[in-house]
């Protein structure tokens, strides 16, 4: 049987790395792939997420996910038992260059966001409320009509 290797995106600097002290797994939508997910462990099965998602869908920093094991070993998430409240989005860079990826990473910090870096045309950002999410959102907006980046929010 000819079996597809797994792929992990992993977390090399997480926002919250001094409260980690686990990582647990993700399964993505695609087959065989996976995300990394640096957390605090609360209980045995439930952990707080430290690191802004790159590709999980509706989770977010701050938020508490239960784990399982599962085919693809112990400590697997779940689901989400408490949202934080926080907003992701990710950003997608059309333009590569340093100069472009440093400003749009400077306002969108200025603006209150937080900012993980998950490859050199990707980052991950979080806002800790509404407020902080629709002046980000807004600037984003603007930078996609302009075709700097492309951008979308971590909740469906």
């Amino acid at each position: 049987m000819n079996r597809t290797p797994r792929q992990y995106t992993a977390h090399h600097e997480p926002i919250w790395r001094e409260r980690a002290n686990f990582i647990v797994v993700a399964p993505l939508p695609e087959q065989d792939r996976h995300e990394q997910l640096w957390c605090r462990q609360l209980t045995e099965s439930t952990f707080e997420v430290c690191c802004i998602p790159f590709f999980l869908y509706d989770v977010a920093l701050g938020d508490v996910v239960e784990t399982e094991t599962t085919s693809e070993g112990a400590f697997s998430v779940r689901r989400v038992t408490e949202h934080s409240g926080r907003y992701v989005f990710r950003v997608l860079f059309s333009d590569l260059s340093a100069e472009t990826q440093a400003e749009v990473q400077d306002r969108v910090m200025g603006l209150g966001g937080a900012v993980e870096r998950g490859t050199p045309k990707l980052i991950a950002i979080d806002a800790e409320n509404q407020r902080v999410a629709s002046r980000v959102a807004d600037y984003l907006q603007t930078q996609e009509a302009d075709g700097r980046l492309f951008y979308e929010t971590g909740r469906v």
